[in-house]
């Protein structure tokens, strides 16, 4: 069973798994709407993938980026001094919540054969001021919804943000997508819904896999000094 959640701060919906009362720390995934419509399209592919989380013990959480306007990344570079994007807000919110979190699914809409403006200007800016601190390592996945095509485009945008972070992409039987122009077509995607489903298997099989290592003393490898190359002379 689900419940929702109204953060007075942001009005974000966020669904939590149920935890288990052992005190032990839950895994926890942190689910991203990049959609306006709160509970629309990409919302119900998100549930899908909470509740085959949950099934395998692991906690989320969908975190709604809302409808107010998102600046995009304005290159003043301050985050490499504060350790946070200049302008403060939901970026910001998010970014602090990674710090705890075990894994990463971003989910948007798409919008001319691309994710949506709001979710690309707070991607841009989380991964541009987060991503040396809070990402490494931590396993990702991106999927979208679409009435009928421009999917797999937008797909492979998202993808992107965690192939330069060195986060491990989770994928599943399927190229992470649904279909469905409402919620309700969403819900008769069968195939699309399973897709969703074997995505929350996988991402809670490789937590696990992540986690037995630690155990075990695997620890992430040692990474070299950065080199930056300019091709222009």
């Amino acid at each position: 069973m689900f419940f929702c959640v109204f953060p007075a701060h942001t009005g974000n919906i966020k669904h939590v798994a149920d935890s288990h009362k052992t005190g032990e720390k839950k895994m926890k995934v942190l689910l991203v709407n990049g959609s306006p419509n709160k509970e629309g399209c990409t919302y119900t592919a998100l549930c899908e993938i909470a509740g085959a989380l949950k099934k395998n013990g692991i906690e989320s959480e969908i975190f709604h980026i809302g409808t107010n306007p998102i600046s995009g990344c304005m290159a003043c570079i301050s985050c490499f001094k504060s350790g946070k994007c200049a302008v403060n807000d939901c970026v910001n919110d998010f970014a602090a919540m990674t710090k705890t979190a075990d894994g990463f699914i971003f989910g948007s809409p798409v919008h001319f054969a691309s994710a949506t403006g709001g979710l690309t200007s707070f991607m841009d800016r989380l991964f541009f001021s987060n991503m040396r601190r809070a990402f490494r390592g931590k396993p990702a996945a991106a999927i979208v919804s679409c009435r009928r095509g421009g999917a797999t485009a937008s797909f492979d945008q998202l993808n992107k943000y965690f192939s330069i972070s060195q986060m491990p992409i989770v994928t599943s039987q399927y190229w992470n997508m649904v279909h469905g122009h409402t919620p309700e077509d969403v819900k008769k995607d069968l195939e699309g819904l399973q897709t969703m489903r074997a995505l929350g298997n996988n991402m809670a099989w490789l937590l696990k896999c992540i986690q037995a290592g630690k155990e075990s003393g695997v620890t992430l490898p040692e990474p070299e000094e950065r080199i930056i190359t300019n091709f222009i002379r």
